[in-house]
């Protein structure tokens, strides 16, 4: 029976664990790995214009609303001695700067720090149709427009359908007459795309213009480009003007939508913005808790990062603790490795995150070969067990020092790092290992000693490495699946690997 209620127990505790693991990988995008970078792009608007005399001016520029595909990890407005607010309207959002006076150029600064998400992407809604305008076409142009939208209507079967057809007649090379005629008096992109909403009101079809902008590494004085948007009744579908095919541009980002001025300047005249974008690489940990603000979630409020540098550094390191405690459960419970107790291994190990391992195995050997002969010596004098103990750690600590001061003087640095060594585990394991060798012979004080040293270096290849440190660090909930695996253990009766090789003889008979 109580078997029965360890095991549910672990497998309720492993199912917590990797619920919560779970969901922090595939919502809130926190990386498995530590080695995974997050693109990030830093966009710059760099906007112009020069003030009137001593008049008060008002700067109105839309930016990027929560733009689908990206998340924003950072944003910053650069304006002296104005005054800055932001105004969002559940489809576009501005930023407005305000100064009571001010003579001559004037620049004012907007950045941006995004990371491409996969996962930020907007899930279409359903909402009414936009209202449509009737165009302000001349007769003939209006007539042209009719005729136009008669013979594309019948070659195609919806608004999305209809808006590609459109748009391949509008930009075919060799144009009929009705087209010659829709192509007059187009000075820009800007006006080209504003013609084409105009023709799509005619076949009422809602349609709307969408300034990109197009994230190419190391860009300088770069500019929005202008794009369709055609509403076929649940979603908005972008559209190329130019050559009519379907969807964004690779790394576009929507800046703005709709035929409102982007940059709306009172007070200024001569007004003038210009984009510069760079691209860098970030840890993409910091990305998604970025995503998680933006979310709403509290997990990431109550999670390690939440807390102060200094002491994320030391659950850095006590979190590898349980790691580090479920392979010495494993390696005396399952393989047959003999210790001298179970927390020696894993402080010893933790001294080897400090000393390096090859360094801390001689340092650790020497310190033990000098405490065990003197500790033979204490046994010859007969002192009771507190006060040989006592013994014991004071000249394990003179040791220490000694060993710093000699490995100085020799030019050896590291002997300096021998103080990282809990000196009360070296106290007691030279104590424990004096007594097996009285009680059981230097044999089997040999192979406890071996033994414990062997399973600090198995604690300290695992508690190093840089990819369970990460795991449980990020994801902590995954102690509680170790701890079911240690209580999985705990009730552990079967035959040890040593054992079955100590009795491979008796199996062949």
């Amino acid at each position: 029976m109580r078997n029965l209620h360890v095991k549910l127990l672990a497998l309720a505790l492993t199912a917590f664990g990797l619920t919560l693991c779970w969901y922090k990988v595939t919502r809130l995008g926190l990386p498995l790995l530590p080695t995974e970078k997050a693109e990030v792009w830093t966009v710059e608007a760099r906007i112009e214009f020069k003030a009137r005399r001593n008049a008060p001016v008002k700067v109105q520029f839309f930016i990027p609303r929560q733009p689908a595909g990206y998340t924003v990890v950072d944003e910053n407005f650069v304006a002296s001695n104005y005054g800055l607010t932001t105004e969002d309207d559940g489809s576009r959002r501005s930023a407005q700067w305000a100064v009571r006076k001010v003579t001559g150029y004037q620049v004012l600064y907007y950045r941006i720090h995004l990371a491409r998400d996969p996962l930020a992407v907007l899930p279409p809604v359903a909402r009414p149709a936009p209202e449509i305008r009737p165009p302000d076409f001349p007769e003939l142009m209006r007539s042209a427009a009719t005729a136009l939208m008669d013979d594309v209507r019948n070659k195609s079967a919806d608004s999305g359908t209809f808006a590609r057809e459109l748009l391949t007649r509008l930009n075919a090379p060799m144009p009929d007459a009705n087209v010659i005629l829709l192509r007059q008096d187009i000075q820009s992109p800007e006006d080209w795309v504003r013609r084409l909403v105009k023709l799509l009101a005619v076949a009422n079809i809602p349609a709307r213009p969408v300034h990109l902008l197009l994230l190419r590494d190391g860009i300088s004085h770069g500019s929005l480009t202008p794009w369709l948007e055609v509403y076929d009744g649940r979603q908005w579908l972008p559209f190329n003007p130019q050559t009519g095919e379907a969807g964004l541009p690779k790394d576009a980002l929507v800046w703005h939508i709709g035929d409102e001025p982007i940059l709306q300047i009172e007070g200024g005249k001569n007004g003038k913005v210009e984009y510069s974008v760079t691209e860098r690489t970030q840890d993409r940990t910091l990305v998604a808790e970025q995503r998680a603000r933006q979310m709403g979630s509290r997990l990431m409020e109550y999670s390690l990062f939440s807390l102060p540098v200094s002491t994320q550094n030391v659950y850095r390191v006590l979190l590898m603790v349980p790691v580090g405690a479920f392979l010495i459960v494993f390696l005396r419970n399952v393989i047959g490795i003999k210790t001298f107790g179970t927390f020696m291994p894993i402080l010893i190990a933790l001294a080897f995150r400090e000393t390096e391992l090859l360094w801390g195995l001689v340092l650790f050997c020497l310190l033990v070969a000098l405490g065990l002969l003197i500790r033979f010596y204490l046994e010859y004098l007969k002192l009771l067990l507190v006060p040989r103990l006592a013994a014991v750690l004071i000249i394990v600590i003179i040791l220490m020092a000694l060993v710093s001061l000699v490995s100085h003087k020799l030019g050896f640095d590291r002997g300096l790092s021998v103080a990282l060594f809990p000196m009360v585990i070296l106290a007691m394991t030279i104590e424990r290992m004096s007594l097996v060798w009285e009680e059981l012979g230097p044999a089997e004080a040999l192979k406890q000693g071996f033994g414990s040293l062997l399973v600090a270096v198995l604690g300290y290849l695992s508690m190093s490495s840089r990819f369970l440190g990460h795991l449980v660090f990020v994801f902590p909930e995954l102690l509680l699946v170790v701890l079911a695996f240690t209580l999985l253990l705990g009730r552990y009766t079967g035959y040890r690997l040593t054992e079955l090789w100590r009795f491979r003889a008796a199996f062949k008979a």
